[in-house]
């Protein structure tokens, strides 16, 4: 049984598509089709049912897809593993919304006059969504607000934020908070705040831009959360009140503890803002 039979199976199932799943691996969907098909023969049954919104898998399709998922895991690993035996070839980077803005620019940089060579690979997303693809070795490293609360994870590097509640300095600020995204690490901190500090009546606003949200601040329309570095970045360190919080959680580099990067060291010592 080919693992790369398997991968396009794996694509179909999780797309309930052959479409999608063609889309996903950059292939025809004739092509996608006819590896289907093949699969079948080897295994001598049926994997999916065709449905007017696509295709589902069958009950032998259910029973193959872990085990497909994980082959198909592994001989991704090992080939990344390959590749980074002598060097580190590549390196997949997944972040947090703040600290693209915030310190991946720095970083990269860094990297590229470290090892020139090295391909990177950027991910941009909130906390969970980046932690199961660490988890899911589709991530090397990843910066993350707040401790990693796994088993399977170990902390590289620890960088201060800096963060500070933001209120507007001329204007009764309402009694909203403006995060980035809902998941996000920094508004998850703020709503705990508020409701250990008995203010549980609060309206929430979502926007995924930090000078907009700074301006809606002074404005305001609400408070944020935000790092010292992005206010000033644009400019609003003397628009708005900044009000220190207890217990303001660090950002970690972390990375799988049975899948380390050949940097590690590297990456244990760097020094970013």
């Amino acid at each position: 049984m080919e693992s790369a039979l398997l991968k396009v199976f794996v694509a179909v199932a999780n797309k309930k598509s052959i479409s999608l799943g063609a889309s996903i691996l950059n292939f025809t969907q004739s092509n996608v089709t006819l590896r289907i098909k093949q699969l079948e023969k080897n295994l001598g049954y049926l994997l999916f049912h065709r449905v007017p919104s696509g295709v589902i898998l069958t009950k032998e399709g259910e029973k193959l897809y872990p085990l497909a998922v994980e082959i198909v895991k592994k001989v991704e690993e090992a080939e990344l593993k390959m590749k980074n035996i002598t060097h580190q070839e590549i390196l997949r980077i997944g972040s947090g919304q703040a600290n693209v803005a915030l310190r991946l620019l720095p970083f990269i940089e860094k990297l590229n006059k470290k090892y020139p060579n090295m391909e990177l690979e950027l991910y941009a997303n909130a906390n969970p969504q980046i932690l199961e693809k660490l988890l899911d070795y589709k991530l090397d490293i990843a910066f993350i607000t707040g401790e990693p609360n796994h088993k399977d994870l170990m902390i590289l590097n620890k960088f201060d934020d800096d963060l500070y509640l933001v209120e507007s300095n001329n204007k009764k600020s309402a009694n909203c908070l403006i995060g980035y995204k809902k998941d996000s690490s920094h508004y998850k901190f703020l709503v705990e705040y508020f409701i250990q500090n008995n203010n549980a009546d609060f309206k929430t606003i979502f926007i995924e831009n930090y000078e907009v949200m700074l301006g809606c601040v002074k404005a305001g329309m609400g408070i944020a959360y935000v790092s010292r570095n992005i206010i000033d970045k644009y400019n609003y360190t003397n628009e708005l009140k900044l009000t220190k919080i207890p217990n303001e959680p660090l950002t970690h580099l972390i990375c799988r503890k049975d899948f380390i990067p050949m940097i590690g060291d590297y990456l244990k010592k760097i020094k970013l803002l």
